[in-house]
C-alpha cells in the first residue's frame, strides 16, 4: 500500500491536535498547520511517537498566500495529499450589536476563507489521489444566537461551503464532508465560558458546572471523541459518504 498523507490545520491545540495525533495511526505522514510553532512542535512529537512522520508548517491561514505555502511544502516533502482536515478557526464570541467590521473580517478570514483557499490549493493533488476533505463547523450553525452571532453565521457558511465543494467533488472524485462538534471541553470552550458566564450572572466555575444541563446534555465532549469521528470520515469505510453534515454534540440539538 502506498503511503498516505494528511494535512491537519489548527493542529497546535484542541480538536486539531487530537485529530492529528489520532490520524497518525492511519496515515504515514501528517502535515501540522497553525500559527503557534512551539505548540506545533509539541504536537509533532506526539504524532511521531504514534508512528507517523510529521511536517510542521507554521503559517497564518488568514493570509492569502498561506494556503499555497502549505500545499507546496507538503508536495515537496511527500509528493501527494490524501486528506485535508480544515479545523483551524477561532471566531470572536461577541454580541451581534457590538461586533465591529474588523472582528467580523477576522473571523471570516481564518475559518471560512482560510479553509476555502487551502481546499482550492490542494484540490489538484486531492483529485489525483481521490482524496478526502473535512471542513469543521460547529452545531451553532444550526441555531445562531445574538451573543455569539459570528460563530453561528460563519459555521453555517462552512456547512454551505462544504456542500458546494462536495458537489464539485462528485465529478472530480474528491470526498467532502463537514463535521459539527458541540460543547467540547478545550481551551477555546473555556474562553467561551468566560464570555458566557457574566452574561448569565455566574462565575466561570459555576458556568462550567451548569452549562451541560443548560444545553440539555449530560457532559462535555472531548477533543479525542471528535478526533475519532474525523478519522472515520476520512477512512475507506466512509468513502461513499460525501456532502454530509455530521453532528456530534451529546444531543444538544433537539431538532430532527
Amino acid at each position: 500500500m502506498s503511503s498516505r498523507v494528511a494535512i491537519v490545520t489548527g493542529a497546535s491545540q484542541g480538536i486539531g491536535r487530537a485529530t492529528a495525533i489520532r490520524l497518525a495511526r492511519d496515515f504515514d505522514s501528517i502535515v501540522l498547520v497553525a500559527r503557534n510553532r512551539p505548540n506545533l512542535d509539541e504536537t509533532a512529537s506526539h504524532v511521531e511517537q504514534a508512528g507517523a512522520k510529521a511536517l510542521v508548517v507554521d503559517v497564518d491561514l488568514s493570509e492569502p498566500d498561506a494556503a499555497g505555502q502549505v500545499v507546496v511544502r507538503t508536495l515537496a516533502a511527500f509528493g501527494k495529499i490524501d486528506a485535508l482536515l480544515n479545523i483551524a478557526g477561532a471566531v470572536p464570541q461577541i454580541d451581534i450589536l457590538e461586533m465591529t467590521d474588523q472582528q467580523w473580517d477576522q473571523g471570516l478570514a481564518l475559518k471560512l476563507h482560510g479553509a476555502r483557499r487551502l481546499t482550492v490549493a490542494a484540490w489538484p493533488a486531492l483529485k489525483a489521489s481521490a482524496g478526502s476533505v473535512v471542513l469543521m463547523s460547529g452545531n451553532s450553525a444550526l441555531f445562531p444566537k445574538a451573543p455569539y452571532a459570528a460563530v453561528g453565521t460563519i459555521n453555517a457558511a462552512i456547512v454551505a461551503l462544504a456542500k458546494a465543494f462536495s458537489d464539485r467533488g462528485i465529478a472530480d472524485g474528491v470526498q467532502v464532508n463537514s463535521v459539527l462538534p458541540g460543547a467540547v471541553m478545550t481551551g477555546r470552550r473555556h474562553s467561551y465560558l468566560e464570555h458566557w458566564a457574566p452574561l448569565h450572572g455566574m462565575s466561570v466555575e459555576e458556568a462550567t458546572a451548569k452549562f451541560p444541563a443548560e444545553a440539555g446534555i449530560s457532559r462535555y465532549g472531548t477533543a479525542e471523541e471528535i478526533a475519532e469521528l474525523m478519522a472515520f470520515v476520512v477512512s475507506p469505510a466512509a468513502r461513499w459518504m460525501t456532502g454530509s453534515t455530521l453532528r456530534m454534540d451529546g444531543g444538544e440539538v433537539k431538532s430532527i
